[in-house]
């Protein structure tokens, strides 16, 4: 990305900036008010649960921010391509507390680094095809990582307790009754187009679980 005007770089990168601390917040607000167990639960066949979604996205801060332009993060990481997938589930050795720390920590780090450099300041990703990048290709890049993340956690949190929402200012107040209708319309629909097949006659995969509540 060529740098043409200070100005308008500026106001990208407040924008993208202040994009990834709305939705960082979002995603740390998934977390709130649930027991040990349901922060650290797997809740999908693959493992994915909450608290490793964020320590994750900690993981994927803390390096985009900082090795990949020369500016490391001051604690030791792990790699979030590691085949045992550490950094995506948490031991009983670390608390909520210490994981949402290192989040933060990483978004300080992070902050540095944008404040820092301009726009088009090169950054190397040896783990990309094409590593020599822009910071404004990095910001682009952890903030889609992150909302897809957040975007996970609304659905596992809904799955919990149902609770949803963007954020807690806009957090959706449940009413049970509109709900069971409204998912019952959707899964009479699905049965209808699936030619009237009934969730017993169908894949695994496919059967209907039922509303969260």
């Amino acid at each position: 990305m060529a740098s043409s005007c200070p100005v308008i770089d500026d106001l990208v990168k407040d924008y993208l900036h202040g994009q990834l601390r709305s939705t960082r917040r979002a995603l740390v607000w998934k977390l709130d008010g649930l027991s040990e167990y349901d922060l650290r639960r797997p809740l999908t066949v693959t493992g994915t649960n909450l608290l490793g979604l964020v320590k994750h996205v900690a993981t994927v801060e803390a390096w985009y921010f900082g090795e990949v332009f020369g500016r490391p993060f001051p604690a030791p990481l792990g790699r979030w391509q590691d085949a045992d997938g550490s950094d995506l589930w948490v031991s009983p050795t670390e608390s909520r507390d210490q994981i949402i720390d290192f989040y933060q920590r990483a978004w300080v780090h992070a902050g540095a680094t944008i404040n820092d450099l301009p726009l088009d300041a090169p950054g190397h990703v040896p783990w990309w095809s094409r590593p020599d990048v822009k910071l404004f290709n990095i910001m682009v890049h952890v903030l889609q990582e992150t909302g897809r993340h957040a975007g996970h956690a609304d659905i596992l949190r809904e799955h919990i307790d149902g609770r949803t929402g963007v954020m807690a200012e806009y957090e959706e107040q449940v009413d049970t009754e509109a709900r069971e209708a409204h998912w019952a319309t959707i899964e009479r629909a699905a049965r209808e187009a699936a030619g009237g097949a009934h969730p017993a006659e169908l894949s695994d995969a496919h059967r209907a679980v039922g509303p969260a509540l």
